[in-house]
């Protein structure tokens, strides 16, 4: 696409609808092709619109993916999600994440990104790298800013934030998760996902808590 083109695209105003159904295509596409076997025609194509209008949204493949895996990480865990409420007790705070976690991860979406993800590993690194940097890492990365919020408060007490973050969604996916990618489980449903989450809290907050013994 031209300099011109691009930034003539660039200066309309979105339009929400036509970005959810772009990004909606995307998805579908990209776990049914591949990073690599999935083009922006394609995804014009699949969503109604113009390549023009994938583009004025989008300024490439890389940024669509990234976008896609983002929409559907942000539809259940949404940024507010992770704002810490002091004047709550963290456990419900932290209950109440690992709920839309483990909805998340179970969801048949991400359940067959997944493992899409490791059947192309060796294939389509770029799209592994891309996945995990709009996906997990970005969750990564809000629990870790909690978790530091609520050191300063007094609500917990880790010396590194960063091991905490990826030990909670560690304790939240546990062999569950894995027996659910490989086939041999039904997603866990929200009913067995309470006492799952609570259980995994329960540890977190033995090892980070203000009382936790060393």
């Amino acid at each position: 696409m031209s300099t011109s083109v691009a930034a003539a695209n660039r200066g309309r105003p979105k339009d929400p609808a036509k970005r959810t159904a772009i990004l909606d295509a995307a998805k579908r596409l990209f776990l049914s092709g591949g990073f690599s076997g999935t083009s922006m025609d394609a995804v014009a194509k699949e969503a109604g619109v113009s390549k023009l209008t994938v583009y004025s949204h989008f300024s490439d493949k890389e940024t669509l993916f990234s976008a896609a895996v983002e929409a559907k990480c942000h539809n259940t865990l949404p940024e507010p999600l992770f704002d810490l409420d002091v004047s709550i007790p963290i456990r419900a705070s932290l209950t109440r994440i690992g709920l839309a976690f483990v909805e998340l991860i179970h969801s048949k979406e991400v359940v067959a990104l997944e493992r899409l993800m490791c059947a192309m590993a060796t294939q389509d690194p770029q799209m592994s790298r891309l996945f995990f940097e709009a996906g997990p890492q970005r969750t990564l990365n809000a629990m870790e800013n909690l978790i530091n919020r609520a050191n300063e408060a007094g609500l917990l007490a880790t010396p590194d934030p960063k091991h905490a973050a990826e030990s909670f969604f560690s304790l939240l996916q546990g062999c569950e998760h894995m027996r659910t990618l490989i086939g041999i489980r039904e997603p866990m449903t929200a009913i067995e996902a309470q006492p799952h989450v609570e259980r995994a809290v329960d540890m977190f907050l033995r090892a980070n808590g203000p009382e936790r013994q060393d």
